[in-house]
């Protein structure tokens, strides 16, 4: 059992991942983020590897990655970072990125170095279905890493129970087509989860996309196993350059 299937079995609701973006706000600060993130109650790390041209990301976190790049951050030396990583961290971490670097990269290298360094999954929004289903699905499930796809309201039901089945670990509901960090009417949000709890989808569930407080977090937790925070945990970040306690506080606002 993964450590992200073990987290889920120990813990069907109020599940918090928690994303922060790699060689952010310094270039040596991804450790220390996901330490931070782990000693003050996020369940789950989402680490974003910075890309120039992110699709799904707001300007928030674009402004992170951009950031993150001038520090001098690439995937090789974000596994550079990560190499000794399971000393100090224990919560299952996924990998968010797009597909250019890693192709770059290489892909079945990327997979190989991700698993020797304990990462558990990833989230690749530009790699699609198809392609996943006949190249790359294969490489990342030889080493045995978690594939989150996302759904969002407007995917057709029989797509959300595709994408359900083909996913490991669990399901990203994006709470609506837009990017991260922008306001969400909850009320709408809450419609859209009602509807992919009434599917019963193999996998648990996390909400993300606008998530940012405990009222937002506890209204996503009402029809999903848990959620994601990602621009409201970067703007903590950035207005506090002391970083255990800026994640302290900013976590202490959001679990109880």
């Amino acid at each position: 059992m993964g450590r992200i299937e073990e987290l889920f079995a120990k813990k069907q609701d109020k599940v918090l991942s928690v994303y922060c973006t790699a060689g952010f706000p310094e270039l040596e600060n991804t450790l220390t983020v996901m330490k931070a993130l782990e000693r003050n109650g996020t369940d789950m790390i989402e680490l974003g590897m910075p890309y120039s041209d992110p699709l799904a990301d707001g300007p928030v976190i674009q402004h992170s990655s951009t950031i993150a790049l001038q520090n001098g951050m690439t995937i090789k030396k974000l596994f550079g970072q990560l190499k000794d990583f399971r000393k100090g961290v224990s919560v299952p971490v996924l990998l968010m990125g797009y597909m250019n670097p890693i192709l770059q990269y290489g892909f079945e290298k990327f997979c190989a170095d991700a698993e020797a360094v304990g990462v558990d999954g990833l989230i690749l929004p530009d790699l699609p279905e198809y392609e996943y289903e006949t190249e790359y699905g294969a490489v990342i499930k030889k080493y045995g890493l978690d594939f989150v796809f996302l759904i969002t309201p407007e995917t057709l039901e029989e797509r959300i129970k595709k994408l359900d089945k083909l996913s490991t670990g669990f399901l990203y509901a994006v709470s609506s087509s837009s990017t991260t960090g922008k306001d969400k009417n909850m009320a709408d949000v809450k419609a859209y989860l009602q509807k992919i709890k009434k599917l019963k989808l193999k996998n648990p569930v996390l909400v993300g996309f606008g998530i940012k407080d405990r009222q937002t977090f506890e209204a996503a937790c009402e029809n999903a196993n848990g959620a994601v925070i990602g621009t409201a945990f970067i703007k903590a970040l950035e207005q506090n350059n002391n970083i255990e306690e800026a994640t302290k506080i900013f976590l202490s606002e959001v679990i109880s």
